[in-house]
């Protein structure tokens, strides 16, 4: 919970006991030391956070891509802020109702293509 609230997002403990019981949430340790987590629900990526003085060492990225070699779909809500990072990610990126909101999605899955 610590990340989570450090980064202010709006999450509760709750909601990620139950992702803990699910197998849905991915932690980033170093030691005894959580340095990030990912929150998930499904395919729906609830949050990311990192601790702040960990930031831009690829700990986020490392995150998604571990969540996204278990599914073949991720979907994330995120604002304007932070599209750089989703855009690096691969995610096709397309507004939500016209605000600062975006919604993102990552297909994983290979697709098999048939020729004739």
């Amino acid at each position: 919970m610590t990340v989570f609230d450090s980064a202010m997002l709006e999450t509760d403990a709750e909601t990620v006991s139950e992702a803990i019981d699910r197998g849905d949430l991915l932690l980033a340790v170093e030691g005894d030391r959580i340095l990030g987590a990912c929150l998930l629900a499904g395919e729906e990526i609830e949050a990311v956070a990192v601790r702040q003085k960990r930031r831009d060492q690829g700990i986020a990225t490392a995150l998604v891509e571990a969540a996204a070699a278990d599914r073949e779909r991720l979907v994330a809500e995120f604002d304007r802020r932070v599209r750089p990072f989703w855009d690096s990610l691969g995610f096709a990126v397309e507004p939500l109702g016209g605000g600062d909101r975006y919604r993102g999605v990552l297909e994983t899955a290979e697709t098999d293509v048939e020729t004739s």
